[in-house]
């Protein structure tokens, strides 16, 4: 008996001790991007995921900072290295977690950077994928206010390159920036991006 308490005691000190090299190690790569040292984050996010393979969101955040790095880059060889590895870790972060709204909105994300990057050739084959998975995020989470955000975002854009007015989209980022104030996850480390983002647009909104 007691030698069955203590295997208890052993496995539960072993998990705990887990647990928080997995925290520590989460803090330390979020302080990296906030001090805007991005491919640091990016690496200590990746030695993390291969610590923690039962863990969506060290994945999630390497196909993110990748992405977010993509934006305005012009080589397309770079570009696409950075694009292809948020592929490759956003494709396991959602064999870890299937129907995430979150993930779906990353994976528009990573077409959107194609299609900001090259809109005569992405635009066309990666827009409806990008209507439908906004779409299916809000099926999904209709009051995460990233998937509602993302989403009248990418609705906005889509107004403007057809000539038409974006007006109807501000009641969305409004009610986006709305669900900001009351959305909570219990989820350690889950994001929580967006809200300043909706503040910006609701400002200009329809102006």
């Amino acid at each position: 008996m007691k030698k069955l308490i203590l295997t208890f005691i052993l496995l539960g000190t072993t998990f705990v001790n887990a647990q928080d090299r997995y925290s520590n190690g989460m803090e330390k790569a979020f302080e990296l991007w906030q001090n805007q040292k991005m491919m640091e984050a990016s690496n200590m996010f990746e030695r993390i995921a291969t610590a923690e393979p039962d863990k969506w969101l060290p994945y999630y955040y390497v196909s993110q900072i990748n992405t977010l790095i993509s934006f305005g880059e012009k080589d397309v060889d770079k570009l696409s290295k950075q694009l292809e590895k948020a592929k490759e870790f956003l494709d396991v972060a959602k064999a870890i977690s299937p129907n995430n709204p979150e993930i779906l909105i990353q994976e528009a994300l990573i077409n959107t950077a194609w299609i900001a990057f090259d809109g005569a050739t992405y635009g066309m084959s990666l827009s409806p994928k990008n209507a439908q998975l906004y779409q299916k995020a809000l099926e999904i989470a209709p009051n995460n206010p990233r998937v509602v955000l993302s989403k009248a975002e990418w609705d906005m854009g889509s107004a403007r390159y057809f000539g038409k007015d974006i007006t109807p989209y501000c009641k969305d980022v409004k009610r986006a920036l709305e669900l900001f104030a009351t959305f909570k996850s219990e989820t350690p480390f889950y994001p929580t991006q967006g809200k300043e983002r909706a503040k910006e647009i609701l400002e200009s909104c329809g102006k």
